[in-house]
């Protein structure tokens, strides 16, 4: 993998000390590099590669790590990098589907400051934050929020409200988004583009981390969520013109054993029309938990269709990590 040193924000985009009223140094430095290893035959590999690289925030004086849950999910190995040159395995302790937050535990001591949370919902649109990645002052970048919505992506995912920065970068998986307090307010995701007053804005989501402290106690102790789990299928579904098209499967997935195809129309859940993805993965989960059958009207061909989708908990369609 390539060292991510290599690159270096311009000096006048990158916050100083001089213009927050936070400690800049200590928090450039709870933020680590996440790098992990997943086997070939893991079932997130085709998707989303078998060597996966990003950021990590230390949020506990144990050393407990905040990032984004794609790093992690089925990862074999895990390195942790700190600003400096310290280098100590990782366990990936959870993943939580709902909000996409990975927690990794350091099976060595990092003697790295934690960053403080904050609250996402005290920050509007058009405030400035501070985007921090792995690699000190050269790695942050002063930014700004430019929506605030909700953002609904085809792996059956949906945030009631989610945090829209630009300007965009395409390393900002797992990197802290700071407020000017210097408190942790987002997890990075995504780079995007979103149209904004009717222009293309490039941007990055971050997860709001007013989603974790309701969660976190169950990620520690238990690994993931004590809620009923939600109803997977396993079709990745697109939205386009208006309408709801079956782009690609999991394989051996619920939806692709009922028969869907790539290029079905969803139009029905239940007897219901669905109009939007938020609304069709609303609609899934509101049928019941992980198992329950998903009875679905779709278009192919022209024609009209049925199907009953016999669901899944995606979990166990994945490898558990392992305790080195």
């Amino acid at each position: 993998m390539a060292d991510d040193r290599e690159w270096a924000f311009p000096k006048e985009l990158r916050p100083r000390q001089a213009e927050v009223a936070f400690d800049l140094e200590a928090a450039l430095d709870a933020v680590v590099t996440v790098r992990s290893e997943v086997p070939d035959d893991a079932f997130t590999a085709s998707i989303l590669g078998t060597e996966r690289a990003g950021n990590g925030v230390v949020i506990a004086d144990d050393g407990l790590i905040l990032t984004i849950g794609y790093l992690i999910t089925e990862a074999e190995t895990l390195w942790l990098s700190t600003n400096d040159g310290q280098v100590v395995v990782g366990h990936p302790l959870a993943f939580d589907f709902a909000t996409g937050f990975g927690l990794v535990q350091p099976l060595g001591r990092l003697e790295l400051p934690a960053m403080p949370i904050g609250s996402s919902a005290n920050c509007s649109v058009g405030d400035q934050v501070f985007v921090i990645g792995h690699g000190g002052a050269e790695h942050a970048l002063k930014a700004e929020i430019f929506a605030k919505r909700e953002f609904a992506g085809y792996w059956e995912y949906v945030l009631d409200e989610a945090l829209f920065v630009t300007p965009a970068h395409p390393q900002w998986g797992g990197a802290a988004l700071v407020d000017h307090e210097g408190r942790l307010v987002g997890i990075g995701s995504l780079l995007l583009e979103e149209s904004v007053d009717g222009r293309k804005v490039q941007g990055n989501m971050f997860v709001p981390t007013d989603l974790f402290g309701p969660i976190r106690d169950d990620l520690l102790h238990l690994g993931r969520v004590s809620r009923p789990t939600r109803p997977w299928l396993g079709m990745y579904t697109t939205e386009a013109e208006g309408q709801l098209i079956v782009a690609g499967m999991a394989p051996g997935g619920p939806a692709e054993r009922a028969g869907m195809r790539v290029g079905d129309l969803v139009l029905e859940v239940g007897g219901e029309r669905v109009t939007t993805l938020a609304d069709l993965f609303r609609k899934v989960w509101a049928t019941g938990p992980a198992g329950t059958e998903i009875p679905l009207a779709f278009a192919r061909d022209g024609s009209l269709r049925h199907a009953r989708i016999r669901s899944a908990d995606r979990a166990d369609f994945l490898k558990k990590p392992r305790l080195h």
